[in-house]
C-alpha cells in the first residue's frame, strides 16, 4: 500500500509538471481559473450619486458581449458588481467580501473619490489591483504612494487647470466663484485654480464647500452671488450640479458658468435642470458626446450604438454615463488582451501600466491612452465644449493642464 502511494504522488507530481504555466498561474491567483476571471466593482446604484449606477450597468453589459464572443483568453468574464450607495463605509464592507469572501481577481472601475480613498490602503495592502477606477482625483497617479492603482480619466486638478487659463484669456480680472464638494474630488478643483493663479489666487477667488449628505447647495450658490463672483466654476456630482444650474437661473444671475465634467450628462444633469437654464455653459471633454450630431456617423460612436442597441436596448442614449462605460471597459479589455495567457495580479497591473498610444473608440479624435510604469494618468487631454441648448459644441484645440 505505501509503495502504490509513492508511486500515485509521483505521478501527480510528474502531472503537475506538465500543467501549462497559464494554467499554473490561474490556479495560483484567486478568481482565475481555467475557465474564467472574476471581477469585483462597486458603484452607487443608490444614494445621492445613483445616477452613476448606469456606468457599472453597461459595463457588466460589455463583458456579457465579450463572453458572447468567446471571452479573454479562452475565459469567461464574470462581473460581481455590488452597491455601496456611494458610501465609503459601505464600499469598505462590500470590497472586502468581494476580496474575501467572492474571491475576486481584481476590482475595476469603483465608482467615487471618497468611496475609492476608502478602500486604496487595503487593496494595496493586500495587492489587489484597483484598475481604471471611476475617479480623476489627482492623486491617483501617484504610483509610489498607489502601485495597485490606476485611475482612466483625465485629472480633476488638470481639468481646473484648463478652466483657469481659458478664464486668464477671455476674462483676465474676473472674480471666480467655486463650489465644491468636501472631498477628494472637489478639492482637486481649488488646487487647479490656485496652480494657474499662484498668488493672486486669494484676492480673486472665493470657495465654498457642500457635503454629500447636504439636501441642497442653494446657499453657498447664494453666498458666490452676494460675493460677486462673475465666474463659477461647479465641482459636483449630478444631483448638485442640476441644482446649481436651476439655482443660477432662479437667481437671475449671468455668471460664466464652468461644469465639472463628470457631470455634463444630458440624461442625468441637463434635462432634470432644464436645458435652457445651462445655455452657454462650458465644461471639458475627452470623450464624444452621444447627443452631438457631429458624432452621427462617427465609425467609433456607431459601434457604441450597435453595442447599446444589442445589449442596452432600454438605455437612455442621451445618457453620457453608457459612453464612460464603453470606454473605459473597452480599455480594460485592451489589459487583458495584452495579458496573454497570464492573468495574474502582477501581470495584468503591469500591462496596465503599458499602453501605448490605445485608440478607444469613444475617445475625441486626438487623444489617446497611455501610461507606463511611472504614468498613472492614462488620459491627459481634453477639449473645451459649450453648451448650445440642445448639444454640447466642441471648441478649441485639443489641451492639456500642466500636471500636477
Amino acid at each position: 500500500m505505501f509503495g502504490k502511494t509513492i508511486r500515485a504522488m509521483a505521478v501527480a507530481a510528474c502531472a503537475a509538471s506538465l500543467v501549462s504555466p497559464g494554467l499554473a498561474l490561474a490556479q495560483a491567483t484567486p478568481g482565475v481559473t481555467a475557465t474564467e476571471i472574476k471581477i469585483g466593482n462597486t458603484a452607487a446604484y443608490s444614494g445621492p450619486a445613483s445616477a452613476y449606477g448606469i456606468i457599472a450597468r453597461t459595463e457588466a453589459a460589455f463583458f456579457k458581449m465579450v463572453n458572447d464572443k468567446g471571452g479573454v483568453g479562452g475565459r469567461k468574464i464574470v462581473y460581481d458588481s455590488l452597491d455601496d450607495g456611494y458610501s465609503p463605509p459601505k464600499t469598505v464592507e462590500q470590497v472586502r467580501r468581494l476580496v474575501e469572501e467572492d474571491q475576486v481577481a481584481y476590482v475595476f472601475a469603483t465608482i467615487g473619490t471618497p468611496s475609492n480613498t476608502a478602500i486604496a490602503k487595503y487593496l494595496n495592502s493586500k495587492g489587489v489591483p484597483m484598475l481604471f477606477i471611476g475617479s480623476g482625483a489627482d492623486k491617483w497617479g501617484d504610483y509610489k504612494q498607489f502601485p495597485w492603482t490606476i485611475g482612466w480619466q483625465p485629472s480633476y486638478r488638470t481639468e481646473a487647470q484648463i478652466y483657469t487659463n481659458y478664464i486668464l484669456k477671455t476674462k483676465p480680472d474676473a472674480k471666480i466663484g467655486i463650489l465644491y464638494q468636501n472631498d477628494d474630488f472637489g478639492k482637486d478643483y481649488p488646487l487647479g485654480v490656485k496652480d494657474v493663479l499662484g498668488d493672486r489666487y486669494a484676492a480673486s477667488v472665493k470657495a465654498v464647500s457642500y457635503e454629500v449628505t447636504d439636501a441642497t447647495i442653494d446657499s453657498q450658490a447664494l453666498d458666490l452671488k452676494n460675493w460677486g463672483a462673475d465666474v463659477v466654476i461647479t465641482a459636483a456630482t449630478p444631483k448638485f450640479a442640476a441644482q446649481m444650474i436651476r439655482k443660477i437661473a432662479d437667481l437671475d444671475w449671468k455668471p460664466l458658468h464652468f461644469m465639472t465634467n463628470v457631470s455634463i450628462s444630458v440624461g442625468s444633469v441637463i434635462t432634470p435642470a432644464g436645458p435652457e437654464r445651462a445655455i452657454g455653459m462650458i465644461s471639458a471633454a475627452y470623450l464624444k458626446d452621444p447627443t452631438d450630431p457631429t458624432w452621427k456617423d462617427d465609425p467609433g460612436m456607431n459601434s457604441w450604438r450597435a453595442f447599446m442597441k444589442a445589449y442596452m436596448p432600454d438605455a437612455d442614449l442621451t445618457d453620457a454615463g453608457p459612453v464612460f462605460a464603453f470606454g473605459v471597459t473597452s480599455t480594460l479589455l485592451q489589459v487583458l488582451r495584452q495579458a496573454g495567457d497570464d492573468f495574474s495580479r502582477a501581470n495584468v497591473m503591469r500591462q496596465a501600466a503599458n499602453l501605448k498610444d490605445l485608440e478607444v473608440p469613444v475617445l475625441l479624435p486626438g487623444i489617446r491612452v497611455n501610461t507606463s510604469p511611472t504614468n498613472f494618468h492614462p488620459i491627459k487631454q481634453m477639449q473645451l465644449q459649450k453648451w448650445n441648448g440642445k448639444s454640447w459644441e466642441l471648441f478649441g484645440p485639443v489641451i492639456g493642464g500642466t500636471a500636477s
